[in-house]
């Protein structure tokens, strides 16, 4: 809890320039930014240490995206760790048990997906992906915001085809994510992989769009429900050079079992109104 304090202030940043003697129960690498990673990984639920979990530390790493030398960090393959990228340990805990850790690590991959740049990498799920620069390796981001998203709904045929594997076949019983802030960073985030064609190109290729309308359909909070429709307005528009839109008819509606998101031509830029999580 002190860490992810300080953490607030700028002077915090030289955390990802600090080396320290490896502790071998416990890393491999001898940077304390990597270190913090693995223990925040192997302390889950007391399994490095049985008298603390290091929830917390998922309130550091969010904090610590707010600078871009975080961000960069957290969303760059690591030559000294096999190539790992970081935010690939965190983003496994989007549905974990602990509050504490669903929350800073939802943050984490917003703030981290204000780096433009690093989106390709993100979006990917091919590992190596030969349409990446070198050392080619993906991160796999998707499934795991989108997940919190989902509940137990049958998708038709259409929708689940090119939907990301892991997002198929899901338990009868699977529980969409009950806290609604964590939802909503969650919708924000894809608001901000669809800042670029490619990013919009992705969503609509993994079928986002009818993730989006269930979550809609089935979150009764005007918070959640707008956030949903700031996303479709995004993905679902016609972009420049198409002649038609990709919008949605009514029929889908229909078929979506409720009144379908409200599309129109919006030309303030919502963008600009999403903020790094403090």
């Amino acid at each position: 809890m002190l860490l992810a304090n300080m953490a607030k202030d700028d002077s915090l940043q030289r955390v990802l320039g600090l080396k320290r003697d490896i502790p071998k129960e416990l890393s491999k690498s001898n940077w304390a930014m990597d270190q913090l990673l693995d223990c925040f990984v192997k302390g889950a639920e007391g399994g490095y240490n049985q008298h603390a979990d290091y929830d917390y530390l998922a309130y550091f790493f969010a904090d610590l995206s707010k600078f871009p030398k975080g961000r960069e960090y957290m969303t760059t393959p690591q030559a000294h760790d096999s190539d790992i990228i970081p935010l690939t340990k965190l983003q496994v805990f989007t549905s974990h048990p602990s509050h504490i850790r669903r929350l800073g690590v939802a943050s984490t991959i917003k703030n981290c997906t204000f780096h433009v740049p690093a989106h390709p990498t993100l979006m990917s799920n091919l590992n190596p992906d030969p349409t990446l620069p070198p050392p080619s390796v993906g991160a796999n981001l998707l499934p795991y915001i989108l997940l919190p998203l989902m509940g137990p709904e049958d998708y038709s045929d259409e929708d689940t085809e090119g939907m990301l594997d892991e997002l198929q076949l899901l338990e009868p019983d699977k529980e969409r994510e009950k806290d609604l802030e964590i939802m909503k960073t969650h919708l924000e985030t894809l608001l901000l992989l669809s800042t670029t064609r490619e990013g919009r190109d992705v969503l609509r290729q993994v079928k986002v769009y009818p993730i989006i309308r269930e979550c809609h359909l089935h979150v009764d909070n005007d918070d959640v429900r707008e956030a949903c429709d700031r996303v479709v307005q995004i993905i679902m528009r016609k972009e420049e050079g198409e002649e038609e839109d990709e919008i949605p008819n009514s029929a889908e509606a229909a078929a979506g079992g409720g009144k379908l998101l409200d599309l129109k031509d919006n030309d303030e830029d919502e963008d600009d109104q999403i903020v790094e999580i403090c």
